[in-house]
């Protein structure tokens, strides 16, 4: 199963019920808080239906025609599904409220209305937990801070949207109670306007985050350094000149540098100069026979070089195994 896929699918199920279940509320209670509650979790199941769209086309190999793969689907559907929370959840809801409060209109108390809001909220802290706990198991001892930086974005769109959805299931609850309690109905229509508020939030912050990853965004800072500390470590490289990344998919990095090599160590580590200086004695001073000798040497320098830098990658994808493409060239 691919990352994040469980989550979003437990979400698009659970979203899937509540959006029934908030309509048959507003149509029992006329609440527009309630209105805006259906229509954010109408917004959210379809967007999760975009995500795991986003992760099944992410999941295609790599072809002629794409060569590094198809990871950035991924942050493109997710883009897609952040503009909908935008324009369909925030939009909407916002546009209910506003109207609402300019020509508010009585409510009808139902108990229903409550059981709907009580069951929308126990399902929501289930999929928000479900999602934290994937995240959580993804980034192995970070912390969530730094993991809804650098997290995978379908997973961090469910978080939040479920968050938000938690916070909006107890602004409408209390926006309902206090129209009921107080018959000054614009409480209702308040509720409305701030979920849509806090759903253009929530859009813009994803909005940015996928568009990071779309433009190409640079892997970690500190796995940038502990690569740079390596290759320099290496005898055989005396400085990395440049250094260039991006992130292709979840846990799918491309590095490329350029590097400064240090042909006295390649030689010495070869034992190239004892050989060489053996060579030279036995040509017994005839250049015609050295210049074999040396072009023999030459022929041998790039491959020596390539499988020295074959060892390098390997040493990297041990200890990086998310860096699956890596393009080292000599100044």
């Amino acid at each position: 199963m691919s990352h994040g896929t469980f989550s979003v699918a437990a979400a698009l199920a659970g979203n899937s019920v509540i959006t029934v279940a908030k309509f048959i509320g507003f149509y029992i209670s006329g609440s527009s808080a309630l209105f805006s509650e259906a229509v954010h979790s109408f917004a959210d199941t379809m967007n999760q239906s975009l995500l795991l769209i986003g992760i099944k086309k992410s999941g295609k190999r790599a072809d002629d025609k794409y060569a590094y793969g198809y990871g950035q689907e991924r942050f493109l559907w997710a883009l897609i599904s952040a503009c909908g929370i935008f324009f369909l959840g925030a939009g909407v809801t916002a546009y209910n409220g506003i109207e609402v409060l300019l020509h508010p209109r009585p409510l009808e108390l139902h108990p229903l209305v409550y059981f709907i809001l009580t069951v929308s909220f126990i399902i929501e802290t289930s999929t928000f937990y479900i999602a934290l706990k994937e995240l959580r198991h993804s980034g192995g001892e970070k912390k969530i801070r730094e993991l809804l930086k650098t997290g995978d974005p379908t997973v961090i769109a469910v978080i939040y949207e479920d968050f938000v959805a938690l916070i909006g299931v107890l602004v409408a609850f209390t926006s309902i109670t206090l129209s009921l309690v107080t018959q000054k109905y614009y409480w209702d229509a308040i509720g409305s306007v701030i979920i849509g508020v806090m759903l253009a939030v929530v859009a813009v912050l994803l909005i940015n985050k996928n568009r990071s990853y779309l433009i190409k965004k640079s892997i970690p800072e500190e796995v940038k350094d502990r690569i740079i500390e390596l290759l320099e470590a290496d005898s055989t490289i005396e400085r990395v000149l440049d250094f260039k990344s991006s992130i292709l998919d979840i846990n799918h990095y491309r590095i490329k540098c350029e590097v400064e090599f240090n042909g006295s160590a390649l030689l010495a580590e070869e034992n190239l100069s004892d050989n060489l200086r053996t060579d030279f004695d036995r040509s017994n001073g005839d250049f015609e026979e050295f210049k074999k000798l040396f072009v023999g040497y030459l022929d041998r320098v790039p491959r020596l070089i390539g499988k020295r830098i074959d060892q390098i990658e390997k040493m990297i994808k041990n200890e990086f195994p998310e860096v699956v493409h890596i393009d080292i060239e000599i100044n």
